[in-house]
């Protein structure tokens, strides 16, 4: 139902924000606004999805829990499409995204509402010197090479 709601009421409040916006300082500069705030986000939005993906990488390299840096550039890639979609409300939301502070804040939020569930893999594990045994037959020379064959089919 909130989705609906958000549906309806996201462009109602664009329109009047136009309108407001448009009325007061004329038409051109309320586009060339909406276009600035475009090119800036995708400035922005750039430069920090760069920094979460490098904080990703360093999170995974080093065997970290990786649920944070996803959920900042989860958070900025919804940026980028708020940024992207002409209108001031979904700018503001957009550009406030960005900002690092608010997206913890949102991610606190979101965590005491999400319950975790892991799992770990961990079969039983072998010793390094075990020999496993097997039976093969080499294919390689019974069968003459078709073009194109890899050698892994019958034909």
């Amino acid at each position: 139902m909130w989705l609906f709601v958000a549906f309806l009421a996201v462009p109602l409040i664009e329109i009047g924000l136009f309108i407001e916006v448009g009325g007061f300082i004329g038409l051109w500069p309320t586009l060339g606004i909406v276009v600035l705030t475009a090119a800036i986000g995708t400035l922005l939005v750039r430069q920090q999805g760069f920094a979460a993906i490098g904080k990703l990488q360093k999170s995974l390299n080093e065997f970290d829990d990786p649920t944070e840096p996803l959920a900042h550039g989860a958070m900025i890639l919804i940026s980028a499409a708020l940024l992207l979609t002409p209108g001031f409300f979904t700018d503001a939301v957009g550009f406030a995204l960005l900002i690092p502070g608010i997206r913890q804040v949102v991610i606190a939020r979101v965590r005491k509402r999400v319950i975790i569930h892991r799992a770990n893999q961990q079969g039983p594990q072998r010793p390094r010197d075990t020999i496993i045994e097997g039976e093969f037959r080499d294919v390689g020379e019974d069968t003459p090479e078709q073009p194109g064959s890899s050698g892994w089919t019958r034909h």
